[in-house]
């Protein structure tokens, strides 16, 4: 059974939940179609993505840095195991989606960390997404070339 405990911020209500039965804590991040649900509890630093190895899974050094820095700020990297289950999107929307979802998992974790987690904007969720395409154009927003004759 998980506890709950209901705290107030000046914009919004947030429930907080502590660990599920085996220990974890969780948070859910979501960027453009990418979802990722990320699990975090106090371990020896270990990292897994889908199954693989952190490294293995996110190639790009900038999106390995973005995820780490999380970590890095609040002060946890090497305390903490985390497992990320990401689907949809592509790499840099599950980037961005564990980013949000690790940051959530960190302050359900903690949460004398939330300062922190929103001064480097880590529980910030962003919104854009791709613009449908219109009929009679070529694009969201290309229309067809124009002729004359």
């Amino acid at each position: 059974m998980t506890e709950e405990t209901t705290t107030t911020t000046s914009t919004s209500t947030r429930i907080l939940r502590g660990p599920d039965q085996k220990g974890w804590y969780w948070g859910t991040g979501r960027r453009k179609t990418a979802v990722a649900r990320v699990r975090v509890k106090t371990g020896t630093g270990a990292i897994e993505v889908n199954g693989k190895e952190f490294a293995d899974f996110f190639v790009e050094e900038r999106d390995r840095q973005n995820i780490l820095a999380v970590l890095d700020k609040t002060g946890l990297k090497g305390k903490v195991d985390v497992k990320v289950n990401a689907c949809g999107g592509g790499t840099t929307g599950q980037c961005g989606a564990t980013i949000l979802g690790l940051g959530r998992a960190v302050l359900n974790f903690d949460s004398t960390l939330e300062a922190i987690l929103r001064e480097h904007a880590f529980l910030t969720r962003d919104a854009r997404k791709v613009e449908r395409k219109k009929y009679g154009q070529a694009g969201a927003r290309r229309r067809f070339q124009f002729s004359k004759r």
